[in-house]
């Protein structure tokens, strides 16, 4: 697994993209902030095609499930990592969800 940074590709099943937020600028890989916990909550989700009369386009990201370190944290907060996956506010509720694409950087990894 990767640690995950602002720039990583982060999209939900129907491929639209989240719009990445660091919360913290201490740590860094080449030069991009590093995501930690809740970092992923509550984002924006651009262009996803997945509308209609009845559905919903995903439009921010809800709860995290999994993809924090246990064990890694920066000032406190777990860093995510590349096997993030999370719900999103699309239809059908409950069911889509938004993952890591590209994690955008090899050179730090973790096993959780």
């Amino acid at each position: 697994m990767r640690w995950i940074h602002r720039d990583s590709v982060i999209r939900c099943d129907h491929d639209g993209r989240v719009e990445n937020r660091a919360s913290q600028r201490w740590v860094t890989v080449t030069g991009v902030p590093v995501l930690v916990d809740a970092d992923p909550e509550g984002r924006p989700i651009t262009a996803c095609p997945n509308y209609g009369p009845t559905i919903k386009p995903c439009a921010k990201t809800l709860r995290v499930r999994v993809g924090y370190s246990d064990w890694l944290r920066v000032d406190g907060h777990r860093v995510v990592l590349s096997h993030l996956d999370g719900f999103t506010d699309g239809t059908p509720p409950g069911l889509v969800h938004h993952r890591v694409r590209d994690p955008r950087q090899r050179f730090l990894g973790a096993d959780r």
